[in-house]
């Protein structure tokens, strides 16, 4: 089984390198957006398994896209990761705040990304 993972980050380089983070574990299509407007779009088409976003985005940002999905019954139960620059703990809180399973600051380390998404997804180490 794949599972479907949905990136929404306005920088190519930070979701290419989310990406390639989790391409070391079996068993994900992952889903690209540069904005949250783009994401909202992409909802109601597939039935995703995760969701990571970045918080500083055009359009709407981050924890009003967190807001949306996790106010959203079709949504609500999507496991959420913020990956975020903003890092203070009053960022963090309020992003846990709004539903987000988890937050990430920027610059993370991969392993790390890696364990708190075989938290939410029972997946397997590419071998």
């Amino acid at each position: 089984m794949d599972y479907k993972v949905l990136i929404v980050e306005d920088s190519p380089i930070t979701r290419a390198l989310i990406i390639s983070t989790l391409e070391e574990i079996d068993g994900f299509q992952f889903f690209e957006s540069p904005t949250g407007v783009e994401a909202l779009k992409l909802l109601p088409h597939h039935s995703f398994n995760l969701i990571i976003t970045d918080i500083n985005m055009p359009d709407i940002n981050g924890l009003e896209l967190v807001s949306f999905i996790k106010s959203n019954p079709a949504y609500a139960h999507i496991p959420l990761i913020i990956v975020s620059t903003e890092g203070t703990q009053k960022d963090i809180e309020k992003g846990l705040s709004l539903g987000a399973d988890a937050y990430i600051v920027k610059p993370f380390e991969p392993r790390e990304l890696q364990e708190v998404v075989r938290r939410y997804l029972p997946c397997q180490k590419r071998k």
